[in-house]
């Protein structure tokens, strides 16, 4: 059975992406700071354990066959521009989040991935530019995007012919999203299952993005647009 690591599987795109792989039949595993009752077994993060004790559970959780895939759907949003009282609270929130996750994934990646297999990390299309509003999201999510790069280059440390890739949304429809914005337009919100269909395809060797992509989700009029930038 073809085994896949869902990294944030408890949020609201992770557990689309949990619910896409269990119906096709894949083994999965989820790394989150709670349980995904329908994932195969969970890796329990606690919360403010530290980077390194993190990767070591992650690690340590990995016994038996390598990965197909693995999905690293985890992160959040916090604005705020040099002036904003939180700006040190998050950026090193968003770095947590985003950059060390991401790291970790990478990580486990050269370890337990199969040749050929797929690792997917999240960045952002806001990031590919400046976010003086956002500047901590900004950085983490541009950090992430050097990630993949980095990592897609010879010597890296990943297995032989596997290929990693970002997916940089605009606006995920989400039921957060949702309460926090009652009056947007839905129809340029990128639905979960998109996302969720997009990553079957990808870890069964379809449509697979080229090694490094950076890949940004655009949704207008209910349609949704997958372009490499």
């Amino acid at each position: 059975m073809a085994r896949v690591l869902v990294y944030g599987g408890c949020g609201a795109l992770g557990r689309t992406v949990v619910s896409s792989f269990k119906r096709a039949n894949f083994s999965v595993i989820s790394v989150d700071f709670s349980s995904n009752d329908e994932a195969n077994s969970n890796v329990i993060l606690v919360p403010g354990e530290g980077f390194e004790p993190t990767y070591n559970k992650v690690n340590a959780a990995l016994t038996g066959a390598k990965l197909d895939a693995i999905f690293n759907v985890a992160g959040g949003w916090a604005g705020g521009n040099l002036h904003d009282a939180k700006l040190i609270h998050n950026v090193d929130l968003m770095w947590s989040q985003s950059v060390h996750s991401s790291v970790v994934t990478a990580a486990i990646a050269a370890s337990h991935l199969k040749e050929g297999g797929i690792v997917t990390l999240t960045g952002a299309a806001a990031a590919t530019g400046p976010t003086p509003g956002m500047l901590a999201y900004g950085m983490a999510k541009a950090s992430v995007h050097h990630l993949v790069k980095s990592a897609a280059a010879p010597g890296s440390g990943l297995p032989e012919n596997a290929k990693i890739n970002a997916i940089l949304p605009i606006t995920l429809d989400t039921p957060m999203n949702r309460k926090f914005n009652p009056d947007a337009d839905y129809s340029t919100w990128t639905p979960l299952s998109e996302i969720a269909e997009k990553f079957l395809a990808w870890a069964t060797g379809k449509e697979t993005p080229e090694n490094g992509s950076l890949v940004k989700i655009q949704t207008e009029d209910n349609k949704t647009y997958w372009i490499p930038v």
